[in-house]
Parts: structure tokens; sequence; C-alpha cells
């Protein structure tokens, strides 16, 4: 049978958030079983809760939006990739902003961060939502669709005008070492014929060459972890939106997808179950 896992010890990350510009600090705790994955704003009066799940979902602009009451919190994808690929059932994330800390614009820092804190079993067993008939969500010119499989693999295809970008495409069995390895490490992309009307609508302000790889017209001004490291990073945040349905089993197939058609994804999953 396999079981529910937490974590063994409580650890904390500072840092900005990649849109608000705030200064955060996060702080994970181990929680009980059944738990989820909660977030609590222990800024706000009451520090009210929200909780990583598909009903929670009121945003997908650039980053995905959990709300439940007066507590809200963006950008959670990278988080909750990191739980989701380590297999992290239950835990309680304390926050003081509304946007955990960017770090270095990938999902490494906050799987380091789990490793740091150590993972428990616990006695009851894990929720697994095993995907038994095929699910789509389409839009003229994008798609994600997940079907039965067993295990959880992606297989991704990015497409974006970039002379340098082009096609990227990418296939992976999701584990905790090919996840850590090979799609954690990949960092946002952002784009500086965008950046001004990003700021106007009040994203990207924390953005910077430390912690995004950003592209002008005609070259990339950021080092690069892998050639593809765009598509890698879209796989990433696929595992962390699709996260908000639970452990799931299926082969994720996509083109194009964003935070918008994965969540949508994600719901699908939940109410089949």
């Amino acid at each position: 049978m396999l079981r529910q896992n937490t974590l063994a010890s409580v650890v904390q990350l500072s840092g900005t958030g990649l849109h608000s510009g705030r200064s955060v600090s996060l702080t994970l705790r181990p929680a009980p079983e059944g738990t989820g994955i909660v977030f609590v704003r222990v800024d706000l009066p009451g520090s009210p809760r929200v909780k990583a799940c598909t009903a929670n979902v009121t945003g997908t602009m650039r980053a995905t939006t959990l709300e439940e009451g007066s507590a809200k919190v963006f950008t959670v994808e990278h988080v909750l990739a990191a739980f989701a690929a380590l297999g992290v059932d239950n835990c309680q994330i304390d926050i003081d902003a509304v946007e955990p800390p960017v770090a270095d614009g990938s999902s490494l820092p906050f799987i380091r961060l789990i490793q740091q804190a150590g993972i428990v079993e616990q006695a009851a067993a894990a929720a697994v939502t095993v995907v038994r008939e095929t699910h789509i969500v389409r839009l003229p010119d994008k798609f994600i669709a997940i079907m039965p499989y067993d295990g959880f693999r992606i297989s991704f295809t990015s497409v974006n005008p970039h002379p340098l970008l082009g096609v990227q495409f990418g296939d992976y069995e999701i584990t905790p070492d090919v996840f850590s390895e090979q799609i954690a490490p990949a960092r946002t992309i952002g784009f500086m014929h965008e950046v001004e009307a990003l700021k106007a609508q009040g994203l990207a302000l924390g953005g910077t060459l430390e912690n995004a790889v950003v592209y002008d017209d005609e070259k990339v001004l950021t080092p690069l972890r892998f050639a593809d490291e765009l598509v890698r990073h879209k796989i990433l945040d696929v595992v962390g939106d699709l996260a908000l349905a639970g452990r799931i089993r299926g082969h994720v197939v996509a083109v194009k997808s964003s935070h918008a058609i994965n969540t949508q994804l994600a719901k699908k999953i939940a109410g089949a179950v």
C-alpha cells in the first residue's frame, strides 16, 4: 500500500516574489494525515488558510492563483511541483506575503528545501488519482490531454516564434530522480519586449536576470542550464498545476499548454474520481 508522506522537520526559505516584487519568508511544516498542501497567510489577521486544490483556483495569468476566503497566494506552481515530484502529500506552508520566493526561477530550491527537511511516511494510505479515460482541454492553437498510463509521464511540445527557441519537445517519466535532475532546474522564461507591458499589469516586478532566463530579440541574456530549458520549464509547470488534483497516474500530452488549460485539465481529472 502506498502511504501518505509529510516532512520530518521545519525548514524556511526567504526571498522576493517574482510578480509581486515583495520580500517574503516561507516556512514548511510537517502536517497530519489528510491535511494536503495548505498555505497559511501568517501576515493576515487570523492567519487564514488556503488549500492547494482545484476548487480554489481563481487566476491563471502568468501564474496559478489560489484563494479561499481572505487567503490568497499566487505563483504556487513551482512549490507544488516539488511536493508532487517528491511524493509529499501533507504540509503546512506558512507564508508572510502573497507570493512564494522566486529563488532562481525554478523548482530546484524547493526540492532542496524538502530534501533538507526530510520526508517521513505516515500511516494512512495515499490517495492516487488513476486516469481511466482520456480527458482533453483544447483551444484553437493549443491543447493538453491525459490518458490512462501506468505511471506519470508528460510529453510536451513548445512552439515559440523567437529564432533561438522555435519548436522544442520533451518527453519524461516523472519520478523523483528524473524531476530533480532534469526538470526542477529549468527556470521561467521571459522576453525583454514584454517587460514594460508586464510591469504595467503589476507582473514580473521581482524578475531579474538571476531568477529568469531572459531573451531579447536576437539572443539569450542568461546562460542556459539546458538547450531546451523552455520546454522543461513548461513540463515543470504542468507537474505543479496538475498537483492540484493530487497524485496522478496517467500520460499527459500537451502542445503550447498554459496555466489556464493546465488547471482546467486538473479540474477535469479531480471531477472524474
